[in-house]
């Protein structure tokens, strides 16, 4: 049983647009994990720099334009917190990266099966 010409070209502009969708979502997925390991990395050098120095010394934080003095224990606990944030953030980040690869290989699978089986 052969599919209509008409009902062919719309199953592969179906196909084809959801493949170009999950390949423009895996682009922006993958330009914010590139982005969320870079504030991880800072988080890291910040918090090194902060354990290096003595407890009673003076930390100022940047709030807006100006500059707070915060407890050390405190900006470690903001730190550690962000920390956390960013790795959750990843975590997500990650499951929705491998959703959208399965979606594109899905899609291209679909599309070269539809145009074997149209070609027939």
């Amino acid at each position: 049983m052969s599919i209509p010409n008409e009902a062919l070209q719309k199953i592969v502009q179906e196909i084809g647009q959801k493949k170009a969708f999950a390949e423009q979502q895996l682009v922006i997925v993958k330009q914010q994990t590139t982005a969320k390991n870079r504030e991880g990395r800072m988080l890291q050098l910040t918090a090194s720099e902060v354990e290096s120095l003595p407890k009673d010394i003076k930390v100022y934080e940047g709030v807006g334009k100006m500059f707070v003095c915060t407890p050390v224990p405190d900006v470690q606990k903001r730190i550690s917190k962000e920390s956390d944030e960013v790795k959750f953030e990843l975590a997500n980040l990650q499951k929705k990266q491998d959703y959208l690869e399965k979606t594109y290989e899905n899609s291209k699978n679909s599309l070269e099966q539809v145009l074997r089986g149209g070609a027939s």
